[in-house]
């Protein structure tokens, strides 16, 4: 397989083998086959709230997340940086686990398995106060197996597709104080994106503090990047063209916004190359870009 293939082409050829057989992952360079470095907040996350024993963890982790990696073959699964608990990471996460202690809604859109809501659980936001979204629901489904919580977490899982009005996450409409985005809004081209931000602004309360937090992947020079044999296109956003985009949303819903958008200094192409990972799916000058965008 060619090395310059996208990675929309990879995650095509891997799941076409399914249908001939059990897909073999290990030729996609986002994967790796066993648990390494485990984050000591997820290790604590697993041994405190799931109750799995200390020496368990690993193993537990690597045989859900296999059967995740077949459900869809997402790179934050195959290199296992879901368990980076990225909602931990925002600036605003003392503010936004106090807010949800004090009775705010808050909704993670692409949640996958369900990760960060168990990480604000554990740190005592009330699971009654949550709720998750994701394309597929199996992902969610294995997210009780991951965190062996089916019975006590109280939160609400929704399969919807934020591009479709009419999807589950209508019921939400003005209801959330607070919306986590993940390694989500990256899947889509600009057009997309405004879409899925405007139907952001509706599910959020229509009052100053609502928020959206998150990270995706980014990139110092804004544009579209090249998508699969479906000509599918995503857009790389830099701290500009985020708040160009963020500009368009509020002119088109009648709402204003103060936008907090910031690229890393690490270039994950180059952390890639050093690490011995074949990044040709990862183009230089790659940035998480993480934001904050607030109502006033």
């Amino acid at each position: 397989m060619s090395e310059q293939r996208s990675t929309d082409e990879m995650i095509n050829a891997y799941r076409d083998s399914a249908h001939t057989g059990d897909p073999s992952p290990e030729h996609l360079p986002w994967y790796v086959k066993e648990v390494q470095d485990l984050d000591p907040k997820a290790q604590e996350l697993f041994e405190k709230y799931s109750k799995v024993p200390a020496d368990e963890v690993a193993a537990h982790i690597k045989k859900c997340r296999d059967t995740a990696f077949k459900v869809y073959p997402y790179p934050c699964l195959g290199r296992f940086a879901f368990l980076e608990l990225s909602i931990s990471l925002s600036p605003k996460y003392p503010e936004i686990l106090q807010r949800i202690k004090n009775g705010d809604k808050y909704l993670d859109i692409g949640c996958c398995v369900g990760q960060d809501i168990r990480k604000l659980a554990s740190d005592g936001a009330p699971s009654e106060n949550m709720y998750g979204s994701d394309l597929q629901q199996e992902f969610m489904d294995i997210g009780y197996d991951l965190f062996l919580d089916k019975s006590t977490l109280k939160s609400t899982f929704i399969a919807a597709d934020i591009l479709n009005p009419e999807s589950g996450l209508k019921q939400l409409e003005g209801q959330i104080d607070i919306i986590h985005a993940a390694s989500f809004f990256h899947l889509f081209d600009w057009d997309e994106s405004v879409t899925a931000m405007k139907q952001a602004v509706r599910l959020l309360k229509a009052k100053p503090g609502s928020m959206l937090v998150g990270r995706q992947i980014g990139n110092a020079e804004a544009g579209a990047r090249a998508g699969s044999r479906t000509n599918k296109q995503r857009y790389r956003h830099n701290q500009e063209s985020f708040e160009k985009m963020w500009k368009q949303v509020g002119e088109e819903t009648g709402t204003n916004w103060n936008v907090d958008a910031r690229l890393s200094s690490e270039d994950l192409f180059k952390l890639g190359l050093a690490a011995g990972v074949k990044a040709d799916f990862i183009p230089p000058d790659t940035r998480w870009l993480s934001f904050t965008v607030t109502r006033v």
